[in-house]
């Protein structure tokens, strides 16, 4: 059983965590690339906004699908 807790503090860690500790590989590995490019790609303006909406969407997935393996 996954804990949205813990998926949204991890992916407000390191966003894209959450969701591979949901068992979304891909969408884990979408915000590991997706984040670094804006903090980057913005001068560190928007890069929060990535670890706030991975959090966000780790723990509503959680919730949703707390049994998924």
């Amino acid at each position: 059983m996954r804990n949205p807790g813990t998926a949204a503090v991890l992916s407000f860690i390191l966003p894209g965590l959450g969701q591979i500790y949901n068992g979304c590989i891909l969408r884990g590995l979408f915000w590991l690339i997706v984040t670094p490019g804006l903090w980057i790609g913005s001068g560190g303006l928007l890069g929060w906004v990535c670890h706030v909406a991975a959090a966000y969407t780790a723990h509503s997935y959680a919730t949703q699908y707390p049994h998924r393996d």
